[in-house]
């Protein structure tokens, strides 16, 4: 099993799910290229997706997997759509966590008005000036985005915060996390321009293998219409939708991910 994180996240996103399954699967968590540990490109055209699924599937044969469930989350779950559309063979499943399949997501940013409000965000994480607007206060918008909630409800201490901290510190890592943005090709339309009319190619996009798709519904920046009309590009899909969840689900329902995933694996 490989999981791969999202932004503005590290391997530590999966460290519940590595307890769970390391007991019985060769499980790995990396930090994605730029976050973290790894090496961090300077062009931005390393940080498309395809050099992403290329990354996994690299790993995964340096791992020794002929085939191999793939977990992947926010960015890390784009790279993991793009992965199950490349190399269907190689997968045993797909699971994804609120992170939208790429058919559907462009759809919701040219037709969606609350998507591409909820989606303006990505414009700014694109501009020169993201890192002076993130880093400020030892990273006080970052901290509010991802651990504020969970430090008031427990499900994050200060512990976490420090390691995310010291994650974000690392030369260049908060640059790379942000290059995903600056190389992607599907951004929301400024407020009061239209957006282009999408070109969407059903069979290029469908995904031929058995997927499981978790969303928390409270995601306020994905929104839950990124479900609507999946089964479209995924025939084989499972949806477990998770009302009073929100993007960062993984960290305040750990135990119901894990038996999501335990039973869509047993099945």
């Amino acid at each position: 099993m490989l999981f791969a994180h999202g932004f503005p996240e590290f391997w530590y996103e999966w460290r519940r799910q590595i307890d769970e399954f390391g007991r019985d699967h060769l499980a790995a968590a990396p930090d994605l290229r730029g976050y973290n540990l790894t090496s961090k490109p300077r062009d931005i055209e390393q940080y498309r997706v395809k050099h992403l699924v290329e990354d996994l599937r690299a790993l995964a044969d340096h791992l020794g997997a002929k085939r191999f469930v793939l977990v992947g989350h926010d960015w890390g779950g784009a790279g993991a759509w793009a992965f199950a559309v490349a190399h269907p063979d190689l997968l045993e499943k797909l699971i994804i966590i609120n992170a939208p399949h790429p058919g559907v997501f462009v759809r919701e940013l040219h037709s969606n008005p609350a998507q591409q409000q909820a989606s303006q965000y990505m414009r700014m994480f694109c501009t020169p000036e993201a890192e002076e607007i993130l880093t400020p206060d030892h990273y006080r918008y970052l901290i509010d985005a991802l651990l504020t909630h969970g430090l008031k409800r427990g499900y994050f201490d200060e512990e976490d915060q420090r390691a995310y901290v010291e994650a974000w510190s690392r030369p260049g890592a908060l640059t790379g996390g942000l290059n995903y943005y600056r190389a992607a090709r599907m951004l929301p339309p400024a407020p009061g321009n239209a957006a282009p009319e999408p070109v969407v190619d059903v069979a290029a996009l469908t995904v031929r293998v058995p997927t499981l798709v978790i969303w928390g519904e409270r995601d306020s920046a994905l929104l839950p219409g990124n479900l609507d009309g999946l089964d479209q590009f995924v025939p084989d899909l499972t949806v477990r939708r998770v009302p009073d969840a929100n993007h960062w689900i993984v960290h305040q329902k750990p135990e119901l991910v894990n038996r999501y995933i335990r039973e869509f694996l047993s099945a």
